[in-house]
């Protein structure tokens, strides 16, 4: 909205050509959003604590959890999409349709999630929603987003898989894409709030995730930087850069009080909404694969919790001790700042070896 404005003025003010700069507008989204979560987070826990909108415990997870976690805010991936939005919606191009499409799927995962934590908060369990109804209006949502996809932004890239570490495979998924666009969104979505059970176990490896798809998009739409290093050229796609600008900067505010001991715990409000938010990212940059590279540790979860579900209906016995998986190593022992600060390791170590098959190719 700012960007949109002050660009209209530009040939009168020349300086204003400054925010033309992809890189300008992203930095932008990352410092707006940031100071916007570090100002108004004391406030938004303090009103939280009062109204006694705090995180149900699951009764069956680490003991300590019900000592030193009780008692907690939650809900506050509203900080989280407060402070990204008003990145987004400042230094953003509005007229670009990518915008729109990331926007409307993260403010619909968020308002899923909100919905989901307030009906844990009422029934005062960590149960909300039916699972069943919560995957169904996911995907719901996401066959929207995939209309949007289709009517305003598609291309002959649209169904098209690229495979990383190969120059020329690339499979056209044809019909098969829809289904396919539905497991990335949905599955985005959950093994991010999979992962959001320790303080700032989710958020830095978002941060982490977003931070490569900032590069990533910005390659990706820039003709040049494109051919050089073999990856499809997409039109606009730049743009994306200040989405995840704004989700770094949103989650880097956050941090400041998530980080262990959590002031405030994101909630499904937050997780529903950046996972979908990435698996978008992913999906229009055509990058869906270094998707899952890039977020691993998301994909671990998710699968440990799979893993754990199957083997028990199969055989009645568990694989962990608890799942996901992050409880099974504290299940083990492990002190929760161990944990969190090992698979934040880890998935900087995935992050990178996902940019690195942007040139092993």
């Amino acid at each position: 909205m700012l960007y949109n404005l002050l660009i209209n003025y530009s040939d009168t003010y020349s300086f204003l050509n400054f925010f033309n700069f992809l890189t300008v507008r992203t930095g932008l989204a990352v410092i707006t959003s940031m100071i916007i979560v570090f100002i108004i987070g004391e406030r938004f826990i303090n009103f939280f604590s009062t109204k006694k909108i705090t995180n149900p415990i699951r009764l069956d997870g680490p003991e300590e959890h019900l000592i030193k976690k009780i008692g907690t805010p939650t809900m506050g991936g509203v900080l989280i999409l407060i402070g990204l939005f008003a990145g987004v919606f400042l230094w953003s191009d509005l007229f670009n349709p990518y915008n729109w499409l990331l926007i409307f799927i993260t403010f619909s995962f968020g308002t899923l999630g909100a919905f989901d934590d307030y009906k844990k908060i009422k029934k005062k369990n960590s149960s909300g929603i039916s699972s069943k109804l919560k995957f169904l209006i996911q995907i719901i949502i996401s066959l929207i987003s995939l209309i949007i996809l289709y009517k305003f932004i598609g291309s002959e890239l649209t169904n098209n898989l690229y495979f990383p570490f190969f120059k020329n495979l690339v499979i056209n998924l044809g019909w098969f894409f829809i289904p396919f666009y539905l497991f990335v969104i949905v599955g985005s979505s959950n093994a991010v709030n999979l992962t959001d059970g320790l303080d700032g176990l989710a958020t830095v490896p978002v941060i982490l995730v977003a931070g490569c798809f900032a590069f990533i998009s910005y390659v990706s739409g820039n003709i040049i930087f494109a051919e050089y290093l073999l990856i499809p050229y997409i039109e606009g796609v730049g743009e994306v850069a200040v989405f995840c600008g704004a989700i770094i900067g949103s989650s880097i505010g956050f941090l400041w009080f998530n980080a262990p001991p959590a002031k405030i715990f994101m909630g499904d409000t937050g997780s529903l909404a950046l996972g979908g938010s990435l698996g978008a990212v992913g999906i229009v940059t055509k990058h869906e694969i270094v998707l899952a590279i890039t977020g691993g540790l998301f994909v671990l979860e998710a699968i440990s919790v799979i893993v754990q579900v199957i083997s028990f209906k199969l055989t009645g016995k568990r694989i962990f001790m608890m799942a996901p998986i992050h409880h099974h190593f504290e299940k083990k022992g492990w002190a929760e700042s161990t944990v969190v600060i090992r698979f934040w390791i880890i998935s900087l170590i995935l992050a990178m070896i996902g940019l690195a098959t942007l040139k092993l190719r």
